[in-house]
């Protein structure tokens, strides 16, 4: 099923999310359980996430390259899925690539000789006159610009390299990386001019103690003359290795025919659907807050826009942004679908408060606005609580209610991500991470009713594997995560043992049930009508000539009923 939006064609039915691994050990699993009977037509569309590329961190947001990753995936589960029904949709990573991707190894094997110099952005060149060069080697922009900047991470965004001159550079890295030391030798630094066979012993054993407890390892050669301790840091710099997501450099006409050749390749694949991740980093101009910087964000994604539709996709740009700012409302009236970020929040606050209120507010603007949304549960992420935040009179929830769904969610084993200032300060939360179903209470009733509520919202209902099989917190993996762990909570791989275990349990198959008959349904084409009852009860209609669907849900007790009538007859079932 298809609806059209400002000219662009967008999938409907019901989508499945996850990773190719996160059922057994390969996507080829993932479409076994798919071709199972009980899966028959619940799913229209399947979102895969990135580690099906090849990639190196950050579960997969970290591109090396467009290529399949065959450890995971092969071509035959693309014929399988496309064999179902299931259309595909992917990411396309707009605002970085891997260091170890070919482009950014190029340039630390060639230096500024690569044809790839200007396709990452040097952090020094960019702010060059417009801030002061600090102790280590990269610039301190002017207090002005840092106030405007939009972080994501304690601290500056740099990553350093270093070039095959022996120069250490700093690059824009707005997102992960992950620095490694390693451990060097006494026969490494006997030859250093200047230090004796038992200061090397002394220095080596002190340098590999702080390196294989993460410390600084400065204070191991303080005792050193200067040149000996200028050649033992170069040593263990030359060993450094690293990983990091490279913020791609806008100006370079090489990135915009890299992004043209991914379009064609992901379309090879399959896909129809394109996420565009982080899309609103992608402009940079010093002096900018460099999030979302209009107009020239707006042109970079007609220019987008115009590459996908030559490929036959459709754009999906991913942002998150407060409620009160209104730039969901600006994207969709661009012509664009969006996620529905405002919506796992607001179904936690409906059920926990038994009310439909900010729920009903929200499904009237979507439908008065006309937006095509994307909607979930959970997801790869976590739950947007920012995503909520009013501004004056443009409220959806109150600072007072965002915080105690906040607080529910903590109080329930969830783990807070937030977002910083310039001076490493917290300035506001960024999303919850939790299962949904732990989010709830690990309430089995709670969660169908909230399913219930996601397949009578307007939209493309997106459903994270785990939370259909009502999966709970993963305390142990986000322990042992590191600096991205708390999104390990909610992302358990399932075996196709306890797939097998879970489509016993009635939380499942009440969930496949609604699922199917959402995606079955030609009434989500049609028209919704929002019913009048007590603010405790949500009732949700659709109609389409013939086809209706319908839900009545009491927010107080968790019980509803879905009503179904269309060409295969009539569907009427109570949940209790």
């Amino acid at each position: 099923m298809k609806t059209e939006k400002n000219g662009s064609w967008v999938p409907r039915g019901v989508m499945f999310n996850a990773y190719p691994d996160s059922i057994g050990t390969r996507l080829s699993e993932t479409v076994s359980m798919l071709e199972k009977p009980d899966f028959e037509g619940v799913f229209s569309l399947f979102y895969v996430l990135p580690t099906f590329f090849n990639s190196d961190l950050d579960r997969g947001f970290s591109i090396i390259d467009y290529g399949i990753n065959d450890e995971l995936v092969s071509r035959a589960d693309l014929e399988a899925l496309e064999r179902l029904g299931i259309l595909l949709k992917f990411d396309l990573v707009l605002n970085h690539l891997s260091v170890g991707s070919p482009q950014f190894k190029d340039m630390l094997k060639n230096g500024d000789a690569s044809e790839f110099k200007d396709f990452f952005i040097d952090w020094n060149e960019f702010w060059k006159g417009q801030g002061e060069m600090g102790p280590d080697g990269f610039v301190i922009p002017k207090e002005e610009h840092l106030q405007k900047l939009f972080m994501r991470k304690p601290g500056l965004p740099i990553l350093k390299v270093r070039f095959p001159d022996g120069s250490e550079r700093p690059y824009w890295n707005t997102f992960y990386q992950q620095v490694d030391y390693h451990p060097i030798s006494v026969g490494e630094v006997s030859s250093i001019p200047g230090l004796s066979a038992d200061a090397a012993e002394r220095v080596v054993a002190s340098v590999n103690e702080a390196i294989s407890s993460k410390k600084d390892f400065a204070p191991a050669l303080k005792d050193l003359a200067p040149a000996v301790r200028d050649s033992v840091a170069a040593l263990i710099e030359q060993k450094r290795t690293y990983l990091g997501q490279m913020d791609l450099n806008s100006n370079s006409e090489k990135v915009w025919k890299f992004y043209a050749e991914t379009f064609a390749k992901l379309r090879q694949y399959g896909a129809s659907l394109i996420r565009l991740d982080a899309f609103a980093y992608l402009h940079k101009r010093p002096g900018r807050t460099n999030f979302f910087n209009k107009p020239e964000t707006w042109e970079y994604l007609s220019r987008l826009r115009e590459m996908a539709q030559s490929e036959d996709l459709v754009l999906l740009p991913e942002i998150h942004s407060e409620y009160g700012v209104g730039l969901h409302e600006e994207v969709s009236g661009e012509g664009y679908p969006i996620y529905d970020f405002f919506f796992p929040g607001l179904v936690i606050d409906a059920i926990d408060r038994a009310t439909s209120r900010p729920l009903i507010s929200w499904i009237r603007e979507i439908i008065s606005r006309k937006m095509v949304t994307i909607n979930m549960l959970g997801c790869h992420d976590g739950i947007p609580v920012l995503d909520l935040k009013g501004r004056g009179d443009k409220q959806i929830l109150s600072e007072d209610e965002i915080e105690q769904v906040v607080s529910r969610i903590m109080e329930r084993g969830g783990r807070v991500k937030n977002l910083y200032g310039p001076d490493g300060k917290k300035i506001a939360y960024y999303q919850v991470n939790a299962t949904f179903f732990s989010a709830l209470g690990e309430d089995e009733k709670k969660l169908l009713l909230a399913r219930a509520i996601q397949m009578f919202m307007p939209g493309i209902p997106q459903v994270w594997y785990l939370d259909l099989f009502a999966g709970k917190n993963n305390y142990e993996a986000a322990d042992k995560g590191g600096a991205a762990g708390h999104k390990e909570i909610n992302r358990t791989t399932l075996t196709t043992r306890e797939i097998d275990e879970g489509l016993k349990r009635p939380v499942v198959q009440n969930q496949l049930l609604l699922m199917r008959l959402r995606n079955k349904s030609r009434a989500f084409e049609g028209t919704l009508d929002i019913r009048e009852s007590d603010d405790s009860r949500l009732r949700l209609a659709w109609t389409n000539g013939q086809e209706k669907a319908e839900l009545d849900a009491d927010l107080k007790t968790g019980a509803f009923s879905v009503l179904f009538e269309g060409h295969d007859g009539v569907v009427q079932k109570s949940f209790s």
